[in-house]
């Protein structure tokens, strides 16, 4: 007996009392496994061709002359550019195939969370973006503002008007400056006046 009154069976099935995700946040086995799987084909069918193209390309606009080689280093510091920002253009471009293998999957509360994401951003007005702040309730019923329920369920979504631009409205511009150009008339003897 080790005294501890948190003790539960290794075998016994946890509720995962985390409704949002966050930091704090521990993925599933199967979310873990697809993070995985993502991860390694990602990285062998972007990532890897991606570079392989990029150093591929690079190195014949040098041999062209189009790109000039270092004089010390010769092409190697192009070419470990280039395989790096390959490597990183084939992760990025998986992105949005990983999120659709997640949305698939059942049972997963990131699963859950990106679909509920989706479904807001397909309902929202083109030009309105839904940010929830990290403050706001996961509890249903009254809030402890004291508010009804009903209003709990309202989402605000920001209304944006565009403001023209102007030099005159601009903060950093001294005050009592115009665009107010001044013309300058000079006679043949170098006297000025203005109008």
């Amino acid at each position: 007996m080790n005294g501890r009154a948190d003790f539960q069976e290794p075998s016994a099935e946890v509720p995962r009392p985390i409704t949002h995700i966050g930091p704090d946040y521990i993925p599933t086995e199967e979310e873990r496994r697809l993070f995985a799987e993502c991860s390694d084909e990602s990285f062998w069918f972007r990532s890897v061709p991606l570079a392989a193209t990029s150093m591929l390309i690079t190195q014949g606009l040098i041999s062209k002359g189009i790109l000039s080689s270092h004089p010390k280093y010769g092409s190697i510091p192009k070419l470990i550019f280039a395989c790096i920002m390959g490597y990183f253009a084939g992760k990025l471009s998986y992105v949005k195939t990983c999120q659709e293998k997640f949305r698939n999957l059942e049972n997963s509360p990131l699963g859950e969370a990106l679909r509920l994401a989706q479904a807001r951003r397909r309902s929202s007005p083109p030009g309105h973006y839904y940010q929830k702040s990290k403050y706001d309730s996961n509890v249903s019923g009254q809030s402890s503002f004291g508010t009804s329920p009903a209003a709990d369920n309202i989402e605000m979504l920001p209304h944006y008007e565009p403001i023209p631009f102007s030099s005159s409205v601009n903060e950093s511009a001294p005050t009592g400056i115009t665009d107010h150009i001044v013309q300058v008339k000079v006679n043949k003897y170098g006297d000025t006046w203005d109008e």
